[in-house]
């Protein structure tokens, strides 16, 4: 019997997390420390793995002016030593104990993860504590690591005309907010990083009052909870960290073009972007009805832009639409068309501008919709087999300004979206006074 017992206890932990996806939910836990660290416990026990992921609200658009680069800068600096750690023995004990780690930088966070065997997470909270608040520096340091980064930039950015473009399209787009400066810096700004400004940011902005953790993957709530507070309980909250106040930008009320030659081209593209709203805390309906549409534009082979520039009048070789909804302040959405041989990004422009006029003449076609709603929720159910994943959705909304409940309403709130809701936010968005339009292009042939 007791056999027999343990058979259905076994069936039932297996079929829990099956039938938690099929409903769309995910197993989550929240709780807060006394020092404000918000704590995210994500629950999979199918495999004996575990996910430790450390956010901080703090992304390059919370740098101060003249310090671009400085939050990418300290997400490098982060590997070095501490008080307890030489440097790199960070990433050394994580690779010995059959872990992976890394760091990622954005405009609104800086994130720190391992992925690692569910009973070495106690070693890791250790560690990713410690160096929240006992980094250890020196001039050395900074010579090193600044170099690194420049050359990283040498490598992603100077080397990469697409991306120097991309640099100019944001700078005209964003006039006065921090979106506008690249997350890796300006080069000039980043030649001027030293160990004061690395310091004062990071005193000022890694703290458990700004950092969310996330724990996923074969863990309990009652575990994490006794594990943080052992950890991350001790260290002090910054009591002079404020509200995330950032310069916003001013109405735009004309469009915006340029024109960016390089010798380095070899394909040109038109690429439009309007400034949108981002995925609000509570208020996420227009955001929905923005993903839908930029997915009915030019989400896949049977986009609107696909089918009417590549397959029917064969003017484009690649079309596109593209909207990121998770973002601190206004974000925005964009279209690509490159054109055809034969076909100039005059005339590529004119028919993006005429397919994208038909679809809101015509309207939505209601199948194409039903089926992209289909495909989200299918997207949905089969990213919970992605622990990484699953936390990082949670880490990008929570230092975005959103809530854990705006996380898990999400799905639904897609499910919802109406023809009315997407060409309703067609119109809000879709202004050309509220666009800036950019043209790559090969550098002119001198005579």
């Amino acid at each position: 019997m007791r056999i027999f017992t343990r058979i259905l206890a076994g069936v039932a932990l297996a079929i829990a997390p099956l039938a938690a996806a099929a409903q769309g939910q995910d197993n989550v836990t929240t709780f807060t420390l006394d020092n404000g660290l918000e704590v995210v416990v994500i629950e999979d026990h199918r495999a004996p793995i575990v996910v430790q992921q450390l956010w901080y609200r703090a992304g390059s658009a919370d740098e101060p002016a003249g310090s671009s680069g400085v939050a990418h800068f300290l997400e490098h600096l982060l590997f070095k030593g501490t008080e307890t750690l030489e440097p790199g023995e960070f990433s050394k004990v994580v690779a010995a104990n059959g872990g992976s780690d890394n760091a990622f930088t954005s405009f609104d966070y800086t994130g720190y993860y391992q992925r690692i065997a569910a009973d070495r997470l106690e070693l890791m909270m250790r560690m990713e504590s410690d160096r929240m608040v006992n980094l250890q520096l020196d001039e050395a340091d900074i010579l090193t690591e600044r170099e690194v980064i420049i050359e990283e930039r040498n490598t992603r950015v100077e080397n990469d005309p697409g991306a120097l473009f991309r640099e100019q399209r944001n700078a005209a787009q964003f006039l006065n907010h921090r979106y506008g400066v690249p997350i890796i810096g300006w080069r000039h700004e980043m030649e001027d990083l030293d160990l004061d400004k690395a310091l004062a940011f990071y005193r000022n902005f890694y703290a458990p009052n700004n950092a969310v953790l996330i724990v996923a993957g074969d863990v309990t709530p009652d575990e994490v909870r006794d594990l943080a507070e052992t950890y991350y309980g001790p260290i002090p909250a910054n009591p002079e960290l404020g509200e995330r106040m950032r310069p916003q930008e001013p109405p735009q009320t004309s469009e915006r073009r340029l024109t960016f030659r390089d010798p380095r081209v070899a394909q040109p593209y038109v690429i439009r972007t309007y400034l949108a709203p981002e995925r609000d805390p509570g208020a996420q309906e227009t955001a929905a009805a923005l993903v839908m549409l930029s997915e009915l534009l030019g989400g896949g082979q049977t986009s609107v832009l696909t089918r009417k520039l590549q397959f029917e009048t064969q003017q484009a070789v690649y079309t596109s639409a593209f909207y990121d909804a998770t973002a601190l302040d206004d974000t925005t959405f964009g279209l690509v068309i490159v054109p055809a041989d034969g076909v100039t990004l005059e005339e590529g422009e004119a028919a993006l501008d005429q397919a994208v006029a038909e679809f809101l003449r015509e309207g939505v076609d209601q199948e194409q919709l039903d089926r992209i709603k289909f495909q989200m929720k299918s997207q949905q159910i089969y990213a919970r087999d992605n622990a990484e994943g699953l936390a990082r959705r949670y880490g990008n909304a929570l230092t975005s300004g959103l809530t854990v409940e705006d996380v898990q309403a999400w799905p639904e709130v897609l499910q919802q979206v109406t023809e009315e809701d997407i060409l309703a936010a067609a119109e809000m968005v879709l202004k050309r006074e509220n666009a800036v339009t950019g043209w790559l292009m090969e550098a002119e042939v001198s005579q």
